[in-house]
């Protein structure tokens, strides 16, 4: 039999974060619009990553925040308890792992909403099982990202997890093992271990978020060990075994690290074999799809989100996806500028950070002058008491006179960037900044601690 043949203006490929929001404003705006989606309609951000992770976070924190209790207002005592954590993921966060919501919240729009797997077939056209689709204007491709799984020996066919048996789990673990010092990994490392798991961390870089500030790593990696986690950086996992209660590690220092889960934290891979790239003169062995300031990635052909690699963020597929759209109603606006990508590791204390390092800089050939600030010598962190740690640090070119990056860690670190976020993007001048008047006594006061500490 012939496959079906429809016809579309637009086929998105792929409903997360960012497809989600080219196909609904799309069909919004009266175009005819197909969405394809294989797994859950908004991704892995509302159903395994963002939302449900720092529901995690927040109730770790929340934690610790009791316990810090005796240094600050008297006695304390608390109890940790998974079962409302969980119960709260299931019913708040994910519908229990449900896109109901969100393909209603689609087709409400106007759009055409197809479960399965995509395949492009040639330009304008993507077969899904029997079906096939033709799209007069193009193929917006928001295919996402996965778990990248190291092969390591041992580890194929071992119940390992990733970001998503973690946020799925009933029970907190009595030991866990993390491969990866990442975002991710850290993050899930100290909310498992303030709800009593007894955590090791294994990053084969020198230290943890390694493309992070220095001083980043250094805050988080205090923060966990306080935390109680094992830190092994520089060393690599070579073989994994699993005899049906636990698992068995070795490392490449000869060290053998013992557990009762492993949760797999070493980055994320574009979605992108299998697609059928060659057959719109893509390369199908690339890593991510270039695109241009349109969000072009060929001839009627856009990419948004992670797959674009500027960011496996929420915020960052948003962004690109609002380019993509304006693109294809020929709204105009603003290109892509990746100059103030924000970007926050939800840890205690939250790191935030944008634009780039001070190494990373000096790499690009700026002439940099840098300001930092411990945030317990701030009137706000002094007021803080426990759980103070932290720090602000600038970045500035000298020549321009402009700050280009900065790294706001502490207790509101990630709600601090914002500021910082908006003098990048806006290139304030350091000179106004210099002449703001910061609000007494709050966390971002530091900011003018750190710009008179330019040098």
């Amino acid at each position: 039999m012939a496959a079906q043949v429809r016809e579309a203006d637009v086929i998105v490929v792929g409903l997360g974060v960012g497809g989600e929001e080219v196909a609904g404003r799309l069909a919004q705006a009266g175009l005819t619009v197909v969405g394809v989606e294989n797994t859950l309609v908004g991704g892995e951000c509302p159903y395994w990553g963002c939302i449900p992770s720092k529901m995690m976070i927040r109730a770790a924190d929340a934690l610790a925040e009791a316990r810090r209790i005796p240094g600050l207002a008297g006695a304390s005592s608390v109890q940790p308890d998974w079962a409302p954590v969980a119960r709260r993921i299931r019913d708040e966060a994910t519908d229990s792992w449900d896109d109901k919501v969100a393909v209603d919240r689609f087709t409400g729009r106007g759009g055409h909403f197809v479960r399965g797997t995509a395949t492009l077939t040639g330009p304008g056209r993507v077969r899904v099982d029997s079906q096939e689709f033709t799209a007069s204007r193009g193929v917006v491709i928001a295919t996402g990202t996965s778990a990248i799984i190291p092969p390591i020996d041992g580890l194929a066919g071992t119940p390992y997890w990733t970001n998503r048996e973690a946020i799925e789990a009933t029970e907190v673990p009595d030991t866990l093992i993390v491969l990866g010092g990442g975002a991710i990994g850290v993050e899930l490392s100290q909310a498992m271990a303030r709800f009593g798991a007894s955590v090791t961390v294994i990053e084969g870089s020198p230290r943890l978020l390694a493309a992070e500030e220095p001083e980043s790593s250094t805050t988080a990696h205090e923060a966990l060990t306080r935390d109680g986690v094992q830190i092994k950086t520089g060393v690599r996992a070579q073989h994994v075994t699993h005899d049906g209660s636990g698992f068995s590690v070795t490392l490449s220092d000869g060290a053998v690290v013992t557990g009762e889960r492993l949760l797999i934290a070493t980055g994320r891979a574009a979605r992108l074999h299998g697609l059928g790239l060659d057959t719109i003169g893509l390369d199908p062995d690339a890593r991510f799809l270039s695109t241009d300031a349109r969000m072009r990635a060929a001839a009627d052909v856009w990419a948004v989100g992670d797959v674009t690699g500027n960011g496996a963020f929420t915020h960052m597929a948003m962004y690109e996806a609002d380019i993509a759209v304006r693109d294809i109603l020929g709204q105009g606006g603003p290109d892509a500028d990746y100059r103030a990508r924000p970007r926050v590791t939800f840890t205690d204390p939250e790191i935030g950070a944008v634009g780039p390092t001070e190494a990373q800089a000096r790499e690009a050939g700026a002439d940099v002058r840098v300001g930092y600030v411990p945030l317990s010598h701030t009137t706000r962190g002094f007021i803080h008491g426990p759980g103070n740690e932290g720090f602000i640090k600038l970045v500035a070119d000298r020549e321009r006179g402009v700050l280009i990056g900065g790294t706001t860690a502490g207790p509101a670190g990630g709600e601090m960037v914002g500021a910082l976020s908006v003098a990048v993007h806006a290139e304030v001048p350091v000179s106004t900044l210099l002449s703001t008047i910061w609000a007494y006594p709050t966390f971002h006061r530091g900011f003018g601690d750190a710009l008179r500490a330019l040098a």
